[in-house]
């Protein structure tokens, strides 16, 4: 399967794609409603409802017009046609409805979307086999594939596995939360559908929740749409308002993000394996993840081919002792103690906290805008600060 060519990501995209759809004024306005005055059928002439291109607004559980613009911004830099909903866990169960699987692939990753597939397993009275993704596959099959990978940002190869399991009649969904446009585009690489958390780098701030599946064809957007609106799970006005905002600057913030991710994981990787480096004592980091360290696999899988627009902001660190882990977050000055990723804000987390299944040892890092050399700084004097503490407790 040959990569197809999607639309890269620009700012003339992401502020302009929507503009048919605006009022007059230059900032969208803020609609809570969820009702809209009815077409009066003597001066209009009655028309189907057109869910993609409203002409006018019903119910906002069907379209509203800021969600309405937010879907249209989404579907051009994706390259396909978006569906937002209320969080990305609703997104990963709407995706579990219109698949209707005979059973899910699936390795490692976010484990929300793990604790998802068993709520939805209730709903088959729990016959719904799970397998891995290298095992093999069955018509009817989908593999579920994030990458770049939750909490160490590695990639996966998309193209071998979408090859593995429409080859064996199933389907493929890409969750590329990590690795947003431009960084990466899966569709190019055949999955099936894409998926996002969009409170992550679409939201960009930390002030939403916001999931987003993305179908190739406007036929299957249709069918998406259409279990959204009786799910019940669209995302509020209010959301959908901040989204939008947040959408403009989406070409700005995460290729800084990128650059900073990648200039720090690369740096604390040299400190790895009881190494001193630049000031990071030796024999706290243990290792480091990200989709730069990775190199070419034996397949011939090389990340930097996928991620073509460079590399994700979140990655992850082993340190040596589980003691360092439970310090370092709130020893850092610029990184804020906290779960989730994809704000401007640089965030860390011992991981544990919210994965109960984690190492205790292992720190997913999200890299915010700051700059380079402040974050290194400031990793530098908590490490210091961490191992002058716990010397002094022995």
């Amino acid at each position: 399967m040959a990569p197809k060519d999607t639309n890269k990501l620009t700012g003339t995209q992401l502020i302009h794609t929507d503009d048919e759809l605006h009022g007059p004024e230059v900032a969208p306005s803020i609609s809570v409603s969820t009702t809209f005055r009815a077409t009066d059928p003597t001066k209009f002439p009655k028309e189907e409802f057109d869910q993609w291109n409203p002409k006018h607004h019903v119910y906002s559980r069907y379209t509203q017009n800021v969600s309405t613009r937010a879907e249209r911004v989404l579907s051009k830099i994706n390259g396909g046609y978006a569906v937002t909903y209320a969080s990305g866990l609703a997104a990963s169960y709407a995706a579990l409805v219109y698949f209707n699987p005979k059973r899910v692939a699936i390795t490692a990753g976010y484990h929300g979307c793990h604790a998802t597939i068993d709520v939805y397993k209730r709903s088959r009275q729990g016959n719904l086999p799970i397998i891995a993704i290298d095992d093999d596959f069955q018509p009817g099959d989908l593999c579920w594939l994030e990458t770049p990978l939750n909490p160490t940002g590695e990639a996966r190869d998309i193209k071998y596995y979408a090859d593995k399991v429409h080859k064996a009649g199933g389907w493929l969904i890409v969750d590329a939360t990590f690795g947003p446009p431009p960084l990466q585009y899966p569709f190019k690489w055949g999955a099936d559908i894409v998926m996002h958390s969009g409170t992550k780098y679409f939201g960009g701030h930390s002030d939403l929740l916001c999931g987003v599946l993305v179908a190739p064809t406007l036929e299957k957007w249709k069918e998406l749409w259409h279990i959204r609106t009786f799910l019940g799970s669209m995302m509020g006005s209010l959301e959908s308002w901040l989204l939008l905002r947040s959408l403009r600057t989406l070409h700005l913030r995460v290729p800084r993000q990128s650059e900073n991710a990648t200039g720090l994981a690369q740096w604390l990787s040299k400190a790895a394996g009881g190494k001193t480096h630049d000031g990071i004592p030796a024999g706290v980091i243990e290792k480091v993840w990200h989709s730069s360290l990775q190199g070419v696999d034996a397949r011939g899988f090389d990340p930097a081919t996928q991620l073509e627009g460079g590399h994700p902001a979140t990655f992850a660190l082993f340190t040596t002792k589980e003691q360092y882990a439970a310090l370092l977050p709130h020893t850092v000055k610029y990184f804020i103690p906290a779960t989730s990723l994809g704000g401007v804000e640089s965030l860390m987390e011992q991981r544990v906290h919210s994965d109960p299944g984690a190492d205790p040892r292992l720190i997913r890092i999200s890299v915010g805008v700051e700059d380079l050399e402040d974050l290194k700084d400031d990793l530098r004097k908590a490490f210091q600060e961490i191992v002058k503490a716990t010397r002094a407790r022995l």
